[in-house]
């Protein structure tokens, strides 16, 4: 009874999944033959389970219903969900902090004494404030909802420097770097690959017809888009030290690390501040040129002579 009691639990948690199952595949994840997968199947039906039958593949789906199963998670998923919500703790997106801590609260109540311990060590880990903007939860549900569809999406966009205006896109995902939120998207009037920070994107609804995908950036491009798209400068540094030690320091969202040679690193990264530039790369710890932009070379110059007069002569 005891064993049938946990593969209907299983059985149960796996028709949880965004996905069609097949009798086949739940045999095999179950252990079982499809005839004992059939019998299962109607007893959670008698329990008032809605499981729906797939034509075309005889397979299995959990359907809507009245009577919704509660979350079932396995201890890797329940971990998994308990850092989630420690880090969205943090504050990325705008008040959803305390009811962060409220959900983790009552996980941690719900779990089993073994994995409840291993929740309760995250308390040790210290989680800081993001200190980047926040974004509005019905702002990142919109996004999120559009890239997902493959609809256009409209909105109005306050740049850097405040300037406002209207976009209209082809969403493919959204990055988070740790301090803000970004949509990657093909900008119809550039005709071309941009990202946007959330926390300046007003959605327009409804949203626009459905597209078809284009051949998506790879990785590394997204990456170079967020680390200096969307800054007020955008700056490249060539520093005095190998590209793998430079690439250890630097995150692939901060800044793009290219090698010259086996000792120089090119490094191009984004900022809304000229101090914040060379205090970030100035404090790496290794030599450096400024390339660009004459703004920064300018800044360098004027910050030299400030921090030299500071000292008194020897």
């Amino acid at each position: 009874m005891l064993e049938t009691s946990a593969r209907l639990l299983k059985l149960l948690s796996l028709l949880q999944s965004p996905r069609d199952w097949s009798g086949a595949d739940l045999a095999t994840e179950l252990g079982v033959g499809v005839r004992t997968v059939r019998r299962d199947v109607d007893k959670l039906r008698n329990l008032g389970y809605p499981v729906d039958a797939v034509p075309g593949v005889a397979g299995y789906r959990l359907g809507a219903g009245a009577a919704l199963p509660p979350l079932l998670l396995d201890d890797d998923e329940a971990v998994a969900v308990a850092i989630g919500l420690r880090a969205a703790a943090t504050g990325s997106v705008a008040g959803i902090e305390e009811s962060s801590v409220r959900a983790l609260t009552k996980l941690e109540q719900v779990l089993p004494s073994r994995l409840r311990h291993r929740v309760k060590l995250l308390q040790a880990i210290a989680v800081m404030p993001s200190g980047g903007a926040t974004v509005r939860p019905e702002v990142l549900l919109a996004v999120a909802e559009a890239c997902r569809d493959r609809q256009r999406l409209r909105f109005d966009y306050r740049s850097h420097d405040g300037t406002a205006g209207r976009r209209t896109t082809e969403p493919h995902r959204m990055v988070h770097t740790g301090r803000r939120w970004y949509l990657v998207a093909w900008d119809l009037d550039r005709d071309d690959w941009r990202t946007f920070r959330l926390d300046r994107l007003e959605p327009r609804i409804p949203t626009g017809p459905r597209f078809t995908a284009r051949e998506v950036p790879d990785l590394d491009a997204t990456a170079r888009g967020v680390a200096s798209g969307g800054y007020r400068y955008q700056a490249r540094f060539v520093i005095e030290a190998p590209v793998e030690v430079i690439a250890d320091r630097l995150a692939p969202s901060v800044a793009t690390v290219t090698p010259i040679n086996a000792s120089t690193t090119q490094v191009d990264t984004g900022a809304n501040a000229l101090d914040e530039l060379v205090l970030h790369i100035g404090l790496l710890g290794y030599p450096f040129q400024v390339q660009s932009p004459p703004e920064l070379i300018a800044h360098v110059k004027e910050l030299t002579t400030r921090l030299t007069a500071a000292v008194p002569p020897s």
